[in-house]
């Protein structure tokens, strides 16, 4: 069966080239180091190498407690931070600066035996630390042909996401069996990765509890409310696609008295796209990227209906700028975003209905009033409506909101010492 893989994305790779280039256009990031994504690298002094995979910018974010704690706890070791989107890449690079010379970031190489080959030949890593659901069958199994032990931490797996493997049995079962350890954020994460054969894991919480809002977030968005008045903000975050027009047209049709809602949206290439949105739907909108907050004073007219926050690495600014979250990705059936972000910030939640892929989280967040999950757009307004107006309930869920964040720290440490083992 990994044959057949290996052979699939040896035929498919010039279409999947062609794919990056076309993306490109609006996102130049994936025009950039192409040759690092076919497994050939610059010359690097050598270094001892943890490394660290996480796709995209939330993975990338989930890894920062576990990368600086690696780079505390073996300093003698870098950190190789590999990506797949540049978004990631980006996020990396702005998380890590002040450390950037003992992290180096790349590409990962896609996922073709002699790829991976020429990249574990080049970086010799001493382990591999993968992060949340990353699987890769090719990887995996060259990763034990090199003795490089390979860990999954952070590590999530949907109900949905573990029909789909167990759909691909022959393939992702003796990937999933080769990984030498696994640290599950869930007891229900834990009981599926069991079903796909992991025979060493161990629960120690998500890691996105252990990140510190930047104090300049907080700040930045306090100066941001005070330019949007006494009136109510009520943010939707990360929303994805076909969630901003649900989202406008409720918007709209619920007329939220006096309310600001702010949208951003998940993927930066989106950002024109949901502008050219709000401009059919004739709503009065200002637009982040037009703004320099560093003025006395910022030009958002009292009359505006929308602010589009169309920049990347400001979701604790827009938070603390709220009264009010919405986290997207759950109106449609996508599992949702995690919540943690709005409550480190004392922000009460409101949640689609489609949650599958951060389902334990949300409903705990729930049971402990500090989230409520809404049955479609209208009843996302609604219940914005109602806690807009009622400050005193709010404010007890933005307090029960940081109390949750609060409670679940911990799961650094926890994977620190299920982990530590396993590097040389």
């Amino acid at each position: 069966m990994r044959f057949l893989y290996s052979l699939a994305w040896s035929l498919a790779l010039p279409f999947v080239i062609l794919r990056l280039w076309l993306r490109g256009k609006q996102e130049p990031g994936y025009r950039q180091h192409i040759s690092e994504r076919l497994g050939w690298y610059q010359a690097i002094d050598t270094q001892k190498f943890i490394w660290v995979h996480a796709v995209s910018a939330g993975e990338t974010r989930a890894a920062e407690p576990i990368i600086r704690a690696l780079l505390q706890a073996y300093p003698q070791h870098h950190i190789l931070l590999t990506h797949m989107t540049p978004i990631g890449r980006s996020t990396g690079q702005s998380l890590f600066a002040n450390v950037a010379d003992r992290v180096t970031q790349t590409f990962i190489p896609y996922d073709i035996n002699w790829m991976i080959r020429r990249f574990l030949r080049h970086f010799k890593p001493t382990i591999c630390v993968l992060i949340e659901t990353e699987v890769w069958p090719n990887l995996i199994a060259q990763c034990k042909a090199a003795s490089i032990p390979v860990t999954l931490v952070n590590a999530r797996l949907s109900d949905r996401s573990l029909k789909k493997a167990l759909r691909l049995s022959r393939l992702i079962l003796p990937a999933a069996q080769a990984i030498d350890y696994v640290a599950a954020q869930s007891g229900p994460d834990a009981e599926r990765l069991r079903a796909l054969g992991v025979r060493e894991l161990c629960v120690t919480g998500n890691m996105k509890f252990d990140v510190t809002p930047p104090p300049l977030m907080a700040e930045r968005g306090a100066k941001l409310r005070a330019y949007f008045g006494q009136r109510p903000v009520f943010i939707c975050a990360s929303t994805r696609e076909g969630e901003e027009a649900l989202i406008v047209d409720a918007f709209m049709r619920l007329q939220l008295p006096r309310a600001l809602l702010i949208i951003t949206p998940r993927h930066p290439q989106r950002f024109e796209q949901v502008a050219a949105l709000l401009s059919q739907h004739q709503l009065r909108l200002v637009r982040r990227s037009t703004l320099d907050l560093n003025q006395e004073e910022l030009p958002i007219p009292p009359d505006t209906q929308v602010f589009l926050g169309d920049s990347m690495g400001e979701m604790y600014m827009y938070y603390a700028a709220s009264d009010l979250a919405f986290v997207g990705g759950s109106l449609v059936p996508l599992g949702g975003h995690n919540l943690i972000e709005a409550f480190a910030m004392s922000r009460p939640v409101i949640t689609g209905p489609h949650t599958f892929n951060f389902s334990e989280i949300t409903e705990q967040a729930i049971n402990a009033d500090c989230a409520q999950r809404a049955s479609d757009a209208d009843n996302v307004m609604q219940r914005a409506q109602a806690l807009l107006d009622d400050s005193v309930k709010r404010q007890a869920m933005g307090t029960q909101a940081h109390a949750f964040f609060l409670q679940h720290q911990g799961a650094t440490d926890r994977t620190m010492r299920a982990i530590e083992k396993f590097i040389t």
